[in-house]
């Protein structure tokens, strides 16, 4: 009696025993690289886009940083240039103003106790980089009182001279009190008005670089 060939089972099964490990490294290697190129890869791709993006973003950031400080240094400077240039333009105005100056020597004539006997405003006197108000003035009153008006002149923020100043002779009140009148020329200053430089002659070309000499920004008492 002839026996049935027993059933033929799986390759893997007949395979020998290295070939099967060789046969799971082989499928563990294409597992692994399917998983390197579907998600691996492509996830380092977008890490490594992240990682550049963010250092332009670093390198943005700085960049924005290192101007607002520019910013905010320039904006100082101007704010500086800006106080200074308003105190100038008290020390030395653009305009004569000459109303305000007579009204800050009255109240001052008034907070000191003088009698204001004359005021007397006087032609201006263009200079080279300034101008000059002369104004006439004749001032009662006591000693002290005269001293305190000086001083208190010499604290207006506007530039102010007190010249040819004369005494003369002292006279007594009602309450023998010995009064002084006082002679004095108040003069201040405003900026000299801007002149337009002259053009260069006919036919002639102005020098390159040649520019007009500028005004003063301030004058001293």
């Amino acid at each position: 009696m002839v026996s049935a060939p027993p059933p033929s089972g799986s390759k893997f099964e007949s395979l020998p025993l290295v070939g099967k490990l060789l046969l799971l490294v082989l499928m563990i290697g294409v597992v692994t690289g399917i998983y390197y190129a579907a998600f691996h890869k492509g996830m380092s791709e977008e890490l490594d886009a992240a990682q550049q993006a963010h250092a332009k973003l670093q390198s943005d950031l700085q960049e924005a940083e290192r101007r607002q400080r520019e910013y905010l240094a320039v904006v100082e400077e101007l704010a500086d240039r800006e106080a200074v240039d308003r105190q100038n333009k008290r020390v030395l105005p653009e305009k004569a103003e000459i109303a305000a100056f007579l009204q800050d020597l009255n109240r001052l004539a008034e907070l000191s106790g003088l009698s204001m006997q004359l005021v007397e405003p006087r032609p201006e006197e263009p200079q080279e980089l300034y101008t000059r108000i002369p104004v006439g003035l004749s001032l009662k009153g006591r000693f002290h009182q005269l001293a305190k008006f000086f001083y208190n002149v010499s604290r207006l923020e506007r530039a102010i001279n007190m010249e040819n100043i004369s005494l003369t002779q002292p006279t007594t009140n009602d309450s023998d009190e010995v009064l002084l009148t006082v002679e004095v020329r108040a003069t201040t200053f405003r900026r000299a008005d801007a002149k337009a430089p002259a053009g260069p002659p006919a036919g002639q070309a102005s020098a390159p670089g040649q520019a007009p000499a500028a005004a003063p920004g301030g004058a001293k008492r």
